[in-house]
């Protein structure tokens, strides 16, 4: 499994999420209804792939641990590197449960997309549902709080969309949802990963749930001319 978490996208995209791959001459993407990210293994083959999937897609993100890709800047624009980080669970600490969390549906499809571009705008698909499981929280009969899995392998689901509506934070929330999830994807005997940009403050909370910094996972985000 180590080896792969050293290039999650990319194994993703080989096992669990074949089906929602595109492929240019080895690198290869998420269909970019699912998701915009790409990865590779030879840097000397992504800026071709950049100007293919630029077709299909007006932003995207390349994602490596330490590689930087290759782009034609005819076509694309760098528009940053974000720094990132990689996060898997040593041992779950047990925590309190609160709150009721209830797995979301494809009713709930609208709320999740408006939250998240809310809180984290920039990447999420309204398809991108269809990655993995979600869990809600409901307040006030309104969708406050969700956590979800994103990228899969044979081996680990990757915990994503960790957010909490702006009125409703400092409650728990997200602790909660994410103790619960990491207990889902145990349950279908797979490993829990996270990824998340370096300094965040969710990092403490990640911690103490037992989760563990391990790399360096950056991601390239380009824009087409």
């Amino acid at each position: 499994m180590i080896n792969k978490l050293k290039n999650p996208v990319w194994h993703s995209l080989n096992e669990t999420h074949k089906k929602f791959a595109l492929n240019f001459e080895g690198v290869q993407f998420y269909d970019p209804k699912i998701c915009p990210f790409g990865a590779f293994i030879d840097t000397n083959k992504t800026a071709n792939a950049l100007n293919e999937y630029a077709k299909l897609s007006d932003s995207f993100f390349l994602v490596s641990e330490d590689k930087t890709p290759l782009f034609d800047n005819r076509f694309i624009s760098l528009d940053k590197k974000i720094e990132g980080c990689q996060m898997v669970l040593d041992n779950l600490v047990d925590i309190d449960f609160t709150e009721n969390i209830i797995p979301l549906s494809e009713e709930h499809i609208n709320d999740i997309y408006k939250l998240i571009w809310l809180v984290m705008p920039g990447y999420y698909q309204k398809r991108t549902f269809d990655m993995g499981k979600y869990f809600g929280i409901f307040k006030d009969n309104q969708l406050v709080s969700i956590t979800g899995q994103r990228m899969q392998t044979n081996d680990f689901i990757e915990i994503s969309a960790v957010v909490t509506h702006p009125d409703y934070t400092r409650r728990g929330f997200a602790k909660q949802l994410t103790a619960h999830v990491t207990k889902d994807i145990l349950n279908d005997n797979k490993h829990p990963i996270l990824h998340t940009t370096k300094g965040n403050s969710a990092i403490p909370l990640y911690e103490k749930l037992g989760y563990q910094l391990t790399r360096d996972m950056n991601w390239w985000y380009y824009h087409k001319k």
